[in-house]
């Protein structure tokens, strides 16, 4: 806000209250912190993110990718997937949420033609434990 407009925002308006005052302090107070958003896809049980955390170790993703919570996982030819719960987009192209995920995961030259990422052999149930452990990564 510029800083100019503060006084403003301190005035009492006509009729001699502090609305605007008020108001900003009532949207402050309900909670519009981006900080507080919770992730659009992280909806799945505990244990299948465990699993998938297990199962990106087991297909060595982590020799291409940094990967948080991983131990294994500390790649640098394909990007880190830190946050990766945030990112909208898969790939930059395609649309980030769990069936994407998952089909990406197992096939991903069907997703994005012509990618560098191989298909490694991952079957569709276990890339949708790998997905759900991915999407809740904030």
């Amino acid at each position: 806000m510029p800083a100019t407009l503060l006084p403003l925002l301190l005035m009492p308006d006509r009729s001699g209250s502090w609305t605007a005052l008020l108001l900003t302090i009532a949207a402050l107070a309900s909670g519009c912190e981006l900080g507080e958003r919770k992730l659009p896809n992280a909806k799945a049980p505990a244990a299948q993110i465990a699993r998938g955390q297990q199962l990106l170790a087991q297909y060595q993703c982590g020799s291409c990718h940094a990967i948080p919570e991983v131990p294994v996982a500390r790649g640098t030819v394909g990007p880190p997937l830190e946050a990766f719960g945030r990112r909208s987009y898969i790939a930059g192209q395609v649309p980030n949420g769990p069936d994407t995920l998952a089909r990406w995961i197992v096939a991903p030259q069907a997703v994005v033609p012509g990618t560098v990422m191989p298909a490694m052999g991952v079957s569709p149930e276990d890339a949708r434990d790998m997905a759900a452990y991915l999407l809740a990564l904030e």
